[in-house]
């Protein structure tokens, strides 16, 4: 049985509860985190902190430990659970006040909320997807316009990969104003002529900690790299595709709406980018 952090305490995850009062559970007014582990080590633990401090920051809320207290909980839910491979869920919510409120409450009488718990995924690294690739739909994106605050507002982002289920396929990438945004869960990317070209840093995407590292890595490789809107239709005929996550590292897209991308198998640049993001990363694992 899995140990998981609840407020201070470790628990037996059938011994843990929150109030039915969490704002997270009645207003999502939550953010959240998901950390890989490899060899038993956190990858881009920084990354992930800052942005969750940032997320917290453009919220107004909170924050119920500092860094050094949060690193210290993620390594003692790896040792506790012997995690070698997965990951580590963290959410944040502005607490449990005495009733249901739209307003705020008094941070000084209501403690922010804090929740982590681990996933034991012992093929992380070694996905079998990642050597055939996955198949997408395209879906319109009608989420709230901040994406790049990691909210637990997730019910959209769930309907689209129910609708890629639905769909025979395997997740989505939603597109505004013709224009791809990102993926259900994951940073899109395609490739044309060598030159990798992915949406620019907005508010209409997630900042996503792995996007950087990979773009960092892409860029001392001596790969080209563009930030710019791109269509589907211009996804369909490029040589790759791929997204970026904290869970699937880089994963090549081989086919959009039905449309084969390049020869339908899994490109060089993704898997290079795959096996570089991967080598890097774990010289660095804390």
């Amino acid at each position: 049985m899995r140990t998981v952090y609840v407020n201070g305490e470790y628990l037996p995850e059938n011994e843990a509860k929150v109030s039915i009062f969490d704002r997270g559970f009645l207003m999502a007014d939550g953010v959240y985190e998901v950390t890989s582990v490899l060899d038993g080590k956190l990858i881009d633990f920084d990354g992930h902190a800052a942005r969750l401090e940032r997320s917290l920051g453009e919220l107004e809320m909170a924050s119920p430990v500092t860094r050094d207290e949060l690193l210290a909980i993620h390594r003692e839910l790896v040792s506790r659970n012997g995690i070698d491979q997965g990951l580590i869920y963290l959410q944040i919510t502005r607490g449990a006040p005495a009733d249901r409120d739209f307003a705020f409450p008094d941070p000084d009488e209501t403690p922010s909320s804090i929740v982590l718990f681990t996933q034991n995924k012992p093929d992380l690294a070694g996905n079998p997807v990642a050597r055939k690739g996955i198949r997408i739909i395209s879906i319109e994106d009608v989420r709230w316009g901040r994406r790049d605050i990691k909210t637990v507002q997730l019910l959209y982002p769930s309907m689209g990969k129910m609708m890629a289920r639905k769909a025979g396929v395997d997740d989505a990438w939603m597109v505004q104003d013709g224009y791809v945004t990102e993926g259900t869960s994951n940073n899109a990317y395609i490739v044309k002529d060598g030159k990798i070209i992915t949406r620019e840093r907005s508010n209409d995407i997630l900042h996503g900690i792995t996007r950087a590292a990979v773009l960092r890595f892409a860029a001392e490789a001596q790969m080209q790299v563009e930030e710019r809107n791109f269509t589907v239709a211009e996804a369909q005929a490029a040589d790759e595709a791929f997204i970026t996550s904290a869970s699937t590292f880089v994963m090549p897209v081989v086919e959009i709406d039905g449309t084969q991308v390049g020869d339908g198998t899994p490109g060089p640049v993704a898997a290079r980018l795959r096996e570089i993001y991967l080598e890097e990363s774990r010289k660095v694992a804390l």
